[in-house]
């Protein structure tokens, strides 16, 4: 009984591989698209019965497709008559020197070939990128490109061989890959109409490596998030946020790519002083903190040009806003500024500048004496024009 079910499974294996793959991939992608949703939801509505159990579905529709995907790729290379009909010690060591021999020695050699081709690719990769990127960029930025490039193309080496590999096995086990081809055509088809979004990731990917856009390790902002770049493939961007929180992005989510840390950086600082203080004598006190700054010893090598007064940038309402200016090298403008600011505030108050905070100054105009009113009877001081106290209502005398 079981074997006449297994020779008709065999005998229809190819449909069963086509439609189980059509089957794992949109319960997969409706299951990681559900799971997305499901996070945003507060969490009293994040877990609820119906929820629960359309998980459980798709996650069950996900392990039978992959039970049916195995167990066609059995049935496809295994031979009809099964797979101990012709098994015998004789057999065996006739297969060893025929074929075994023959496997063994394509796993070797393209083992030892991905091992040198992956030695080999970071060397390729910084000549590479130092050729195409001299006089432009710097020292880290070459260092943060050479290592994206050499990750992804070993991850594409590694598959391409893996995949090879595989297909001469097979030809050596004189097996008909023609099936795999085609439902390997089918299953593309599949994607192509079903997995719309993880092709539109790959080809996004694609001219975000090959537009440098950025680079792992860059410090960047896509979909509204910023963080590190931790992994960058053609799938998803990872990055990890201040807080440590890892965010994974699909490729096809991202519009537009800020890059915080391409080639240089800048200090960017408004920092208010009191109306009353000398701008003149402001701007020198703050040029020479930030000569000083581009003189440290520590600083000194990061910063690109020191930071400088480039204008009064607005009149506030407690204070004058003066911009800063300083170009550093990528990634350091969050140290520089800091210091710069702990340096400034130092300055100020030796100097006695003052650094408003928020706070409303009425002004009745003129002084006391040329423009107040103090009523006779209760002494009450009113402002100039008043002719009734405001306190006790009688009639002032200018």
């Amino acid at each position: 009984m079981l074997g006449d079910i297994w020779d008709w499974f065999t005998v229809n294996s190819i449909w069963f591989l086509t439609g189980a793959a059509l089957l794992f991939i949109p319960a997969l992608f409706s299951r990681n698209i559900l799971r997305d949703r499901f996070s945003k939801l507060k969490p009293e509505k994040r877990d609820t019965p119906g929820k629960r159990i359309i998980n459980r579905i798709l996650i069950a529709a996900i392990y039978i497709s992959t039970a049916f995907i195995l167990a066609s790729l059995i049935a496809i290379i295994v031979p009809k008559e099964g797979i101990f009909s012709t098994i015998t010690a004789e057999t065996i060591q006739e297969w060893l020197l025929s074929h075994g021999i023959v496997i063994l020695a394509y796993i070797v050699i393209f083992y030892f070939l991905y091992r040198i081709i992956k030695a080999l690719i970071p060397r390729m990769i910084i000549r590479f990128v130092k050729s195409s990127g001299r006089g432009r960029h710097s020292k880290s930025w070459f260092e943060r490109r050479a290592k994206t490039l050499t990750d992804l193309i070993v991850w594409i080496i590694a598959i391409v061989t893996g995949l090879i590999t595989f297909f001469l096995i097979l030809a050596e086990l004189n097996r008909n890959i023609t099936p795999l081809l085609a439902s390997a055509g089918i299953v593309g088809v599949a994607l192509a109409l079903g997995a719309q979004s993880i092709v539109k990731d790959f080809l996004v990917g694609i001219f975000i490596l090959l537009e440098d856009q950025y680079n792992k390790g860059d410090v960047i902002k896509i979909a509204g998030i910023s963080g590190e770049v931790v992994e960058i493939n053609l799938r998803r961007t990872v990055l990890r946020d201040l807080d440590g929180i890892v965010h994974s992005i699909p490729n096809s989510s991202i519009t537009t790519a800020s890059n915080y840390t391409r080639d240089w950086a800048r200090v960017n600082l408004d920092i208010p002083v009191a109306y009353g203080e000398d701008l003149d004598k402001v701007f020198t006190v703050i040029n020479r903190v930030g000569n000083k700054l581009a003189q440290d010893e520590y600083f000194s090598k990061l910063i690109k040009t020191p930071p400088q007064v480039l204008r009064v940038q607005k009149f506030g309402d407690s204070g004058i806003d003066i911009r800063i200016l300083g170009d550093v090298h990528p990634m350091m403008q969050w140290e520089v500024t800091g210091e710069l600011r702990k340096r400034l505030k130092k300055a100020f108050d030796e100097e006695g500048i003052e650094i408003p905070w928020p706070h409303v100054k009425l002004y009745l105009g003129g002084n006391k004496e040329e423009n107040n009113l103090i009523c006779s009877t209760c002494s009450h001081v009113n402002p100039k024009g008043n002719k009734f106290c405001a306190e006790c209502g009688g009639k002032l005398q200018e």
